[in-house]
């Protein structure tokens, strides 16, 4: 039965939760505490991700060369599963570690990583009784001379063994399928699920690539009633900015934008306006064409001539206009902040442009830098705002509530007297 090993080769535990959380509602079974990570925080990184992942075997990449029984009862106590040496320790060293491991009940991972003839080493490697053997492409060789362990698919194919084969380095969905076909039983992936907008779906595609069958497919069964686009908006403007902006990994915030009026918290569907500098022309007749709760959400290029003033948001306000996010300016923002009416802009300032009609209506725009298509969830406060796509908006909504709890439970530890470095680890 194939694995897929997430490895957590962050700086932060917190990252580490976050991502194990999602990479586990995927369908990942193992979870690597990487290097940088043990290195950054010791072995309490171990103990925090065995901790809050009972049912997921947890591996412990020491990249023990030297005293490998030491290390491999104080990566056990602390909750490893598997323990990562190199294959380049002495053969009493390796001795060591792996009667070590059986004292623990726990396995042993020997990395070939610059081992220059893997067959010869992973044949004494197995004899002297480690539980899995590990092809291992480093960071740095990937950079520089642009190899993936997909180019060592004959050495892994060359090994004839009697344990596990795992893989490591540039693993991604459309390399997986040719790892596996060399016999890897353990794929380990780092940054394609780490650095992935969408960690959940990128590891339910490499399950699938690999014939991993653990995962739930669309967890239907996390969705008991399946909530309506209008109650999703609604829970959406329960939660601040931040927590929806952490819960997609800072993706989707947009830039150099303020709140100009109204300092309260917004959540509605997108009607996108594409124009033309200071021509507001389209603008207003975005009023007429929006729908009640409506957020109209301008691609002014940045101008700052202004395409929204008093007399748009009276009549945006009489159509149950929502708000307005404007990538550009707005006036009048004195008799707009009197009217409470939500308006975010990049630029405030008195002059206006000429309604010439330039644009388009509803089509996908970028605003302040981030991509918006007409119904995506736009959410807004007095931080920033975070434009939630449409098609994705369940699954981050259930990753914001997430956050929101834990938040919850830190603040209730600094009330209890711990302070924001001991609660991370710092």
């Amino acid at each position: 039965m194939p694995s897929l090993q997430v490895a957590l080769d962050l700086l932060s535990i917190e990252d580490a939760l976050t991502i194990s959380e999602e990479a586990v509602k995927g369908g990942a079974d193992w979870l690597e505490v990487g290097t940088p990570l043990i290195k950054n925080h010791g072995v309490l990184a171990i103990k925090k991700i065995s901790s809050a992942f009972p049912d997921q075997t947890i591996v412990a990449d020491m990249k023990t060369i030297d005293t490998g029984d030491v290390e491999i009862e104080i990566a056990a106590k602390n909750g490893a599963d598997v323990v990562c040496i190199l294959g380049l320790a002495d053969d009493f060293t390796i001795k060591r570690a792996v009667n070590n491991a059986r004292a623990h009940g726990i396995k042993i991972m020997a990395d070939l990583i610059g081992v220059k003839d893997k067959k010869k080493r992973a044949d004494e490697l197995e004899r002297l009784g480690v539980d899995y053997i590990m092809i291992h492409t480093p960071v740095d060789i990937q950079k520089v001379k642009l190899e993936r362990v997909d180019a060592s698919l004959k050495e892994i194919k060359d090994l004839k063994l009697n344990i596990p084969i795992a893989a490591a380095g540039g693993i991604t969905v459309d390399t997986a399928r040719y790892v596996k076909e060399a016999g890897v039983e353990i794929f380990i992936v780092g940054r394609a699920i780490t650095k992935a907008k969408d960690v959940t779906n990128t590891v339910r595609q490499l399950c699938r690539a690999i014939g991993i069958e653990t995962f739930k497919e669309d967890f239907k069964e996390r969705k008991e009633r399946v909530l309506s686009y209008e109650e999703v908006i609604k829970k959406f403007e329960k939660l601040p900015t931040s927590f929806i902006s952490d819960a997609m990994k800072r993706f989707g915030a947009m830039k150099g934008i303020r709140q100009v009026s109204g300092n309260v918290r917004i959540a509605g569907r997108a009607f996108t306006v594409k124009t033309l500098g200071g021509d507001w022309g389209k603008v207003v007749k975005a009023v007429d064409l929006a729908e009640n709760g409506d957020i109209i959400v301008t691609d002014a290029q940045g101008s700052d001539v202004a395409v929204w003033g008093e007399l748009a948001t009276l009549s945006a306000m009489k159509n149950g206009i929502k708000g307005v996010i404007i990538d550009g300016a707005a006036r009048d923002v004195d008799n707009i902040s009197r009217l409470k009416f939500p308006l975010w802009a990049r630029h405030t300032g008195p002059n206006a442009g000429e309604p010439h009609g330039h644009g388009s209506l509803n089509e996908s725009i970028t605003c302040c830098g981030v991509p918006v298509n007409p119904g995506d969830i736009i959410v807004a406060d007095s931080s920033g705002v975070v434009v939630v796509p449409r098609d994705r908006a369940y699954d981050i909504l259930q990753k914001a509530i997430e956050v929101s709890k834990k938040e919850k439970r830190y603040k209730d530890e600094i009330k209890k007297g711990k302070t924001l470095s001991e609660i991370f680890g710092l």
